[in-house]
């Protein structure tokens, strides 16, 4: 059995993410590869926008069409793609998509300069790019598993997660300055090198060698082959499973509730200004750094179900409080910082838990059909979110939006917090028998 919050021994004394970075090269390599990946992947969210606005002169729904298009494989082929994966080389698949990533957004700029670049190319790219972020990320999540022991996964995630996080802060700033240097479409050229990146640190890592576990059967179709719903009933059967993947749905689905209507009504009706309202929302970008760093001694501290509840009462709760000002200015700017930063601790935290819970209690030749479910679900409920918030705020007004999506973030951590869940000291390996979705106890 796996321990969410165990370390090596010589790891207590110093940190055990960085004490699995010198220890395990292999993974070492992928981290690195992950990192400059990602530091590109914010001059990407930056200059994609600005492409579409100032290079090709496109109005607001030429723009959301190009945004959407890089959104809309998560929601069109995530269940398909998770399935198709199935027994695949995970290597091979990340290394590939992300060689083809960066010949693809390599095409951006060399069609600005030659002079052809236009909206339907830019969605067209733009989606091309989103299918293979979709494959790489399904792929991912079975192959880190594959690289560290079992007590060392929640120190991996937390050290991916960790540079993910950093680069998040740090990086829209930074592209803003190279994007003003050289442009938006050249500075694609940056996430193009950070792709090659990620593809060399992929293709340096060696995955341990994989073990047949025993007993730890999935779902099947009633013929007895797994199916393309394999994912999702193996999600819906186990207790744990199922309360992860309705929270992030629900979760998803009230964040945009929330989101949607703070910015109206903050900006438009409270005054805030745009650079105070972005400042004010980098504050989770700051907590989340804090609460990735964090997770691991508070698990180890509280046992996992205890800390898993802790993450879930800031990120859930404490937004609540956002409507119950009635401020304006950098008055209301300071607390929605102050509400953001405290979030951002609870989702740190609880990206941690999530992650690392299902990749210890998902049987190992069933990552990537349960990630492409999770991932089926979770972007599915954002759309349905944002056309949600619309409706609420047209209707209720954007204050009212705002305290409706906080407290469905309230519900969202409902079916968390059940007494079996609260007892959790570790999450239960992949190697144990599935718990028993009626019981909750171990079969």
């Amino acid at each position: 059995m796996s321990d969410l919050a165990s370390t090596p021994t010589r790891a207590r004394v110093r940190d055990p993410s960085w004490a699995l970075l010198r220890i395990e090269r292999s993974f070492a390599h992928y981290w690195l590869g992950q990192s400059a990946a990602s530091a590109g992947a914010q001059v990407t969210t930056v200059a994609i926008p600005l492409i579409s606005a100032i290079a090709l002169h496109a109005g607001p729904a030429a723009i959301s069409f190009v945004a959407t298009a890089g959104t809309l494989p998560y929601l069109l082929f995530s269940l398909l793609t998770g399935h198709l994966l199935h027994g695949r080389d995970q290597k091979r698949s990340m290394v590939t998509t992300d060689l083809l990533q960066a010949f693809l957004l390599t095409q951006i700029p060399l069609a600005w300069v030659g002079g052809w670049l236009s909206v339907p190319l830019l969605a067209a790219i733009t989606f091309a790019s989103g299918c293979c972020a979709l494959v790489f990320g399904l792929s991912a999540f079975a192959y880190v598993p594959a690289l560290v022991e079992d007590d060392s996964l929640a120190a991996a995630n937390r050290a991916v997660q960790g540079s993910r996080t950093v680069t998040e802060i740090s990086g829209p700033g930074l592209a803003g300055l190279l994007i003003s240097a050289a442009g938006a479409p050249i500075a694609l050229i940056v996430t193009a090198v950070g792709h090659l990146a990620s593809a060399a640190g992929v293709a340096t890592s060696h995955p341990r060698a994989r073990s047949t576990v025993p007993g730890a059967g999935s779902p099947t179709d009633t013929d007895g082959r797994p199916s393309v719903l394999t994912g999702l009933r193996l999600l819906f059967t186990h207790p744990h499973l199922r309360a992860l993947t309705i929270h992030a749905a629900t979760y998803n689905a009230a964040e945009q509730i929330l989101v949607l209507n703070l910015i109206l009504w903050a900006v438009r009706q409270q005054h805030v200004t745009p650079g105070a309202y972005g400042l004010a929302l980098a504050a989770a970008g700051v907590g989340g750094l804090l609460g990735t760093l964090t997770a691991l001694r508070l698990a180890e501290r509280c046992g996992l179900g205890r800390a898993f509840t802790l993450s879930l009462l800031l990120s859930c709760l404490v937004p609540v409080l956002l409507p119950a000002w009635a401020l304006t200015g950098w008055a209301l700017a300071a607390v929605i910082a102050a509400v953001m930063l405290v979030r951002g601790i609870g989702e740190g935290n609880a990206n941690v838990y999530s992650l690392t819970m299902r990749q210890q209690l998902i049987p190992r030749d069933e990552l990537t059909r349960s990630a492409g479910a999770y991932t089926q679900v979770m972007y599915g409920s954002i759309p349905l979110g944002a056309l949600a918030a619309g409706v609420v705020g047209e209707t209720l007004g954007a204050r009212t939006g705002v305290l409706i999506g906080a407290i469905g973030l309230i519900v969202s951590a409902v079916p968390m917090l059940t007494p079996t869940f609260l007892r959790l000291r570790e999450a239960t390996g992949a190697s144990t028998p599935p718990i028993d979705s009626d019981t909750g106890n171990n079969t």
